[in-house]
């Protein structure tokens, strides 16, 4: 906890290379914790095999023994120091620490191993009543030295929100520095009214093409560029190295992937909704994941195709290797490609069905069984030869 607890303490196809014929088909669980959650994005397995997990939609935050048998409730809902009121996510801190993404009280929090709660930082980076938008730390991604990778809010044009973002590193002073910029989704934008009282309807475009990413334990950004269909690492010091581009074939969207892409949304909680309020020159902020009804999938536009990879499902295992779910047809199941520190293709993995990852342990990954009633079960699997 101890580093960035100075900070927390403050406030068409591309021709190139097919993909690896090998598909490796992922073994047996070793490991099944016998309840469910409503919704896991995210895991942390400590040291002693021990593993946090939040549920945002059951408003629960747990340690879990090592035979992920026992869960012990952490903490409790609220807003004092040692309260959250929607713990959101988990990612590894140096050592042995936890840090807590607590969207309810925005703010990011330090766990220690006993559960105890340490110091805590706002979401929220600079703005103010007269200056710019604050920026608002999502992490995506923490490596070994506890500096938060975290996507930049997209640029709003004439025509709406760009369709690409920085990826930001909170430095150890906790300023943040620019890493990359990356592909993010799309957007319609539609006006109608008078100049006096006009409206501007702003939606995302659905499975449109995605730059997905995620940070490397030294430092390292891994990038899968949706354009290029490649994969490329920007190492802790700017350089870059990047894969071979890969052939990858391209999935129709039709009616099942619309629907399908609806229930994956609910499957992960649904999106993040974020409010900035200013209030006699006083701003402020709130967040919440979920809530509403389901979206209208007549009322998007959507591409011919689905992007090659999946968005936010990048994420990288211990032995610094990519892994990032490809796209395929609805009703199938998931398939990892995994890529090495060079950007090249090494392998894909096979999940059983109706599994997805959700983090990785030393020597271990962990994946959601999701059920027919869209519970959640946390089961650990080893990792695969890969070699």
């Amino acid at each position: 906890m101890k580093q960035i607890g100075r900070w927390l303490g403050s406030t068409a196809l591309l021709v190139g290379t097919p993909l690896a014929a090998q598909e490796v088909p992922l073994g047996p669980a070793t490991a099944v914790h016998p309840a469910d959650f409503a919704v896991v994005n995210s895991v942390r397995e400590l040291p002693d095999g021990r593993v946090f997990v939040a549920d945002p939609m059951a408003l629960v935050f747990v340690l879990i023994d090592a035979d992920l048998q026992r869960a012990d409730t952490v903490g409790s809902e609220g807003e004092g120091p040692d309260e959250y009121r929607q713990p959101d996510a988990v990612w590894p801190l140096p050592g042995d620490s936890t840090l807590l993404v607590d969207l309810g009280n925005a703010r990011l929090t330090a766990v220690g191993p006993d559960g105890g709660f340490g110091g805590t930082a706002p979401m929220t980076l600079g703005g103010g009543a007269a200056g710019a938008p604050p920026a608002v730390v999502i992490p995506g991604g923490v490596d070994g030295d506890g500096r938060i990778h975290f996507a930049g809010m997209p640029e709003m044009t004439a025509a709406g929100p760009s369709d690409s973002v920085t990826v930001l590193r909170l430095t150890r002073d906790g300023a943040p520095e620019t890493v990359a910029r990356v592909k993010t989704t799309s957007y319609t934008s539609n006006t109608s009214g008078s100049a006096d009282n006009r409206s501007v309807d702003i939606r995302p475009v659905p499975l449109s093409a995605t730059d997905v990413w995620a940070a490397s334990g030294d430092g390292s950004l891994f990038v899968a560029r949706a354009g290029e269909r490649r994969v490329e690492r920007i190492g802790p010091d700017g350089s870059t190295v990047r894969g071979a581009a890969v052939e990858m074939a391209p999935v129709p969207i039709r009616r099942a992937e619309m629907e399908e892409w609806a229930a994956d949304r609910r499957t992960a909680g649904g999106g993040i909704g974020i409010q900035i309020t200013e209030v006699n020159g006083r701003r402020s902020m709130s967040m919440q994941r979920g809530g509403g009804p389901d979206p209208d999938l007549d009322g998007f536009t959507w591409p011919d195709a689905k992007a090659p990879w999946v968005a936010n499902s990048g994420s990288v295992d211990g032995d610094g290797r990519f892994w990032v779910r490809r796209s395929r047809p609805a009703g199938e199941a998931a398939l990892y490609d995994v890529f090495g520190a060079d950007g090249n293709h090494l392998s894909a993995v096979r999940f059983p069905s109706d599994r997805v990852l959700v983090g990785f342990g030393a020597d271990a990954l962990y994946a959601v069984h999701v059920d027919p009633f869209d519970l959640k079960v946390l089961e650990r699997y080893p990792l695969p030869d890969l070699r």
